[in-house]
């Protein structure tokens, strides 16, 4: 860990690290890792692969491949791997620029760039630039913009003259072997992204904290879908307890693989529960719910119950004692098991809790229903 791992936001801006870092000395490559805490990085990753996301273009990539960028966990380091082009490194690397024999440095300009499709549209709240691994030949700094465009548009697209990009990080210096994170301001709804190098170099990881804003006519035009899945808008806004695995996993695409895909607490030593708190895509009536606890096997939940809460009449989701509304009693759970529930006349809600007894794993939460009128009105970053 870090000698700066302790290190706090002052005022809403994330800690700065520049300069490169120490040639690897051997033992353990994170050994002298420049990192401090995010307030942002509590929020889903808009880019993630599994929601989605992709690099569809980059100017240069001679190095290593662009995609590197969005390849989940942090990146791996092996000293002795090496390639016909040099030595092979988990992120993107372009090739070292050139001016002319009389004035042999890149100009002031000179940049390389990415195009990064969100895998869900949303407002970005914080980024993360990783230069992790890249001690000497990391960018000198760095640059992210963003726009919104509809449907699928190509890279060619997305460069024409015409694209409005907002900045949403200045060109600001960056680090080597170092977590880069960077606070955005705007509360705009973007599609796309443009990172920018300056004047070349390595990045190994980029992430895109934020919170999704999904298209709500397709939703509309959908009918029924999941309210909670992250790729719908939905979100989690609190949690009793996030010690194996971050309750955000639980409502991710797809079927948990592993253990660590989806929302596991410790062990509970005491008379209490865990529980999760979920703010749905917007105001709904919902049909039915399914909890899965698949690859929990001798640690799922022994029980659980489900409550809803419709915050439009002024409901606070955070107060537990009022406001919210049964929508399943406690109800044993078996292990690995997908469990579907009807729910019969269940009330318009924008939250959804789920409480677990005692403590446990759940792989999923899906919460299907339909969005409401004013569901169907909420704007990006708007919250409930």
């Amino acid at each position: 860990m870090s000698d700066t791992s302790d290190i706090a936001e002052t005022a809403g801006v994330p800690p700065q690290f520049t300069g490169p870092a120490r040639p690897y000395p051997g033992g353990d490559p994170y050994a002298d890792y420049r990192t401090a805490p995010f307030a942002f990085d509590v929020l889903p990753d808009l880019a993630d692969r599994q929601l989605g996301g992709a690099v569809t273009a980059a100017n240069d990539e001679f190095f290593a491949d662009r995609e590197n960028l969005l390849a989940p966990g942090p990146a791996r380091f092996d000293p002795e791997l090496f390639g016909h082009k040099g030595k092979i490194m988990d992120g993107w690397e372009t090739r070292r620029r050139r001016g002319t024999a009389a004035v042999p440095h890149p100009a002031a300009d000179d940049h390389d760039w990415a195009l990064v499709r969100l895998g869900v549209p949303g407002v970005v709240h914080g980024i993360v630039v990783d230069t992790a691994h890249f001690r000497g030949n990391h960018p000198e700094s760095v640059a992210v913009e963003a726009t919104m465009l509809p449907g699928t548009p190509s890279p060619e697209e997305l460069l024409a003259p015409d694209v409005p990009w907002a900045t949403l990080v200045p060109r600001t210096p960056v680090g080597g072997h170092a977590a880069n994170g960077f606070a955005v301001a705007v509360r705009e709804r973007f599609t796309h992204l443009r990172l920018a190098q300056y004047p070349d170099g390595g990045i190994a990881r980029l992430r895109v904290h934020g919170e999704p804003a999904p298209d709500l006519a397709w939703l509309g035009a959908l009918g029924t879908f999941d309210l909670a899945a992250l790729e719908n808008g939905g979100h989690v806004e609190d949690s009793s307890d996030r010690f194996f695995s971050s309750a955000l996993n639980s409502i991710h695409p797809g079927r948990s693989l592993r253990m660590d895909g989806g929302w596991e607490t410790r062990r509970r030593r005491d008379s209490g529960h865990d529980w999760v708190r979920y703010r749905l895509t917007g105001q709904a009536t919902l049909r039915a719910v399914e909890i899965d606890t698949g690859c929990y096997k001798g640690n799922a939940p022994g029980w659980a119950d489900l409550h809803a809460l419709d915050a439009t009449t002024g409901a606070d989701p955070a107060d537990r004692t009022a406001g919210w509304t049964p929508l399943l009693p406690r109800t044993r759970l078996q292990p690995d098991t997908v469990h579907r529930f009807l729910l019969d006349g269940a009330p318009t809600a924008t939250h959804v809790r789920i409480d677990i007894h005692p403590d446990g794993g759940v792989a999923r939460l899906r919460v299907h229903g339909s969005l409401t009128g004013e569901g169907l009105k909420r704007k990006p970053g708007a919250g409930s």
